[in-house]
């Protein structure tokens, strides 16, 4: 699937939890968790290992997002994980074509297609991983 077409269709699964009344894409108190199960979970499973639904239609399998900070040296890297959530300038190496741009996909009508908003959202999510990272052994 293409990476513009993936994004749409998680965007449309956000769209349609804030028609069941639920906090959609642009409201404030939106939190990095509904966010992450949202739009993430997909793909990276509610816990963020890698096993959502769609993980094994993808040509390449979803990283374990748990072990982030293990595989920096005990350092989560935020800036880095920022940069690959949000896709619009990408790290080379990570998140490839089947990781949407949801620096794309949050800027929308919704969210008055204000940038501090998007950059809002996407260091929600990103936050909300850096409290699922394993504990270091």
């Amino acid at each position: 699937m293409r990476r513009s077409s993936l994004a749409l269709l998680f965007v449309g699964v956000g769209w349609a939890g804030a028609a069941l009344g639920q906090p959609g894409p642009g409201v404030a108190t939106v939190s990095g968790a509904y966010t992450f199960r949202t739009y993430c979970a997909t793909c990276h499973g509610v816990d963020g290992k890698g096993g959502g639904p769609l993980a094994d239609s993808l040509r390449f399998h979803p990283p374990d997002l748990t072990l982030i900070a293990k595989r920096h040296g005990g350092e989560f890297p935020t800036d880095k994980v920022i940069r690959i959530v949000d896709g619009r300038n990408p790290v080379k190496g990570h998140g490839g074509p089947d990781m949407p741009v949801w620096g794309d996909a949050f800027r929308s009508a919704e969210t008055g297609y204000d940038e501090a908003a998007v950059r809002a959202r996407i260091r929600s999510v990103v936050d909300h991983v850096k409290t699922i990272q394993a504990p270091a052994r």
